[in-house]
C-alpha cells in the first residue's frame, strides 16, 4: 500500500484526507535536492546563451506537464530578444499519431529529435516511473548526438534516472502518480518563476 492509500484509510473525512495528502507532498518536497534544481536552471540559462533548444517529453500527466513547461519557459519568461528556445515533443497530434502507426510508440520522440534536434541541445525527459521505452530512446539518442539530457523522475527513478546527465527526483513509493505529478509541476512554476525574474532584472539593468 503506497502511502496516498494509507492516507485514505486513516481518513475519517474528506477534510482530513486533503490534510494528509498535503502533509505528504510537504514531507516529499523537503527531500529534494535543491542542488540539482539549481543546476537545472543554470541548464537552462546556458541553453539560453548559446542558442540551443530545449525539448520536453513525456506520456500521460507527464506529457501536459512537458506542455506546461515549455509554454512557462518559452513565453512566461517574457524573454523577447533572447528567448527561450522551449517546446513540448508532445503537441502535435498528426506526427505523434503518424510515427507511433508507422514506427511504433517507442519511436514518437526520437523520431522527432533526429529531425530537430542539434548538438548541445536540450532534452528534458519526464516521467514518473522512469521507465518508458519512448523516453528512454529519446535520452539515448540525445546522448548519442551531443544533447544535454535532464530526468523528472518519481517512485525509484527507474532507468531514466541512471541515464540522463541531470537527475530531479521525487524520491517516493511506487505507484504514487498523483504527489510527484504534483511536484514536478510545482518544479516548472519555481523553475518559471526564477528565469522571469531573472529576465527582469536583466532587462531592467540594461
Amino acid at each position: 500500500m503506497n502511502a496516498v492509500e494509507q492516507i485514505f484509510q486513516q481518513a475519517s473525512t474528506p477534510r482530513a484526507f486533503a490534510e494528509g495528502y498535503f502533509g505528504y507532498l510537504n514531507a516529499l518536497l523537503g527531500r529534494m535536492d535543491c542542488a540539482q534544481i539549481g543546476a537545472f536552471i543554470d541548464t537552462l540559462l546556458q541553453a539560453r546563451q548559446r542558442q540551443s533548444r530545449i525539448f520536453f517529453i513525456g506520456n500521460g500527466g507527464s506529457a501536459a506537464t512537458a506542455s506546461h513547461f515549455a509554454n512557462d519557459i518559452a513565453i512566461g519568461s517574457r524573454s523577447r530578444t533572447k528567448p527561450f528556445r522551449a517546446l513540448s515533443l508532445c503537441d502535435n497530434l498528426a506526427l505523434i499519431t503518424a510515427i507511433g502507426n508507422d514506427f511504433g510508440y517507442d519511436q514518437v520522440f526520437v523520431r522527432q529529435l533526429e529531425n530537430q534536434m542539434d548538438a548541445e541541445d536540450v532534452v528534458v525527459a519526464i516521467s514518473a516511473s522512469g521507465n518508458s521505452p519512448n523516453v528512454l530512446h529519446a535520452v539515448d539518442y540525445a546522448k548519442a548526438h551531443g544533447g544535454f539530457t535532464v530526468g523528472l523522475t518519481g517512485f525509484g527513478g527507474g532507468k531514466l534516472r541512471e541515464s540522463v546527465h541531470l537527475s530531479l527526483h521525487v524520491p517516493s513509493n511506487p505507484g504514487e502518480y498523483g504527489p510527484v505529478e504534483d511536484i514536478h509541476m510545482i518544479l516548472d512554476h519555481l523553475v518559471g518563476a526564477f528565469l522571469m525574474l531573472a529576465v527582469r532584472e536583466e532587462q531592467n539593468a540594461a
